[in-house]
């Protein structure tokens, strides 16, 4: 795969910079590799950011699953019917990788036992740089523990900052059903962080 990332950083050079993201994918629909390079080199920090609040995976997957969201976005670019910006499109696509990759358990598994293994201080008051950083590994554990379908309504809409509506259809979800989704993985997200005051 990484041989592919070269590929793909190569060939954005010659993607024009003023096009758009639209047009971009338009190129990439019949075929243009090298549009395919020019998204990568507009999102990529996006959906690394992304995949890595939903996946928790080590660097090497990490770049694995955002290779395989930008070859899967070349591969169903004449699926794309303008319903939603084409970032949040993309988004979509590596939810749905991510969703592909947690199925295989073994790499989740491993990232999931990475954050089980944060020790908690014993500390008993905490200030500056060491609360922050007791708060982080909390979110961290608290964030893994989310079901996928929680974890990824509040990366996309509270961390990416994708509207509702628009995360709504990309998920195929009703709106209702998305805010029920953020609603409580915020609730649980919170409590896991007013653990460590309590």
């Amino acid at each position: 795969m990484t041989g592919k990332l070269i590929a793909l950083r190569r060939s954005a050079g010659s993607a024009p910079v003023e096009m758009s993201d639209e047009a971009l994918l338009a190129a990439c629909a019949v075929g243009e590799i090298a549009a395919l390079g020019g998204l990568f080199d507009r999102h990529r920090t996006y959906v690394r950011r992304f995949i890595g609040q939903l996946a928790g995976s080590d660097e090497r997957d990490l770049d694995d699953l955002v290779q395989s969201t930008f070859l899967e976005l070349y591969r169903s670019a004449s699926r794309f019917r303008g319903e939603a910006a084409v970032r949040s499109w993309i988004l979509g696509i590596a939810n749905n990788v991510v969703r592909t990759h947690a199925r295989g358990a073994i790499r989740r598994r491993t990232a999931m036992s990475t954050l089980a293994s944060i020790p908690e201080t014993l500390v008993p008051a905490l200030d500056g740089p060491l609360l922050v950083a007791e708060q982080m590994a909390r979110l961290r554990v608290a964030m893994g523990e989310l079901t996928h379908d929680r974890r990824v309504a509040f990366v996309m809409c509270d961390v990416e900052e994708v509207p509702g509506v628009e995360a709504a259809r990309i998920l195929g979800i009703r709106p209702g059903t998305l805010g029920r989704r953020l609603h409580e993985a915020r609730q649980a997200l919170r409590a896991a962080l007013a653990e460590g005051h309590s």
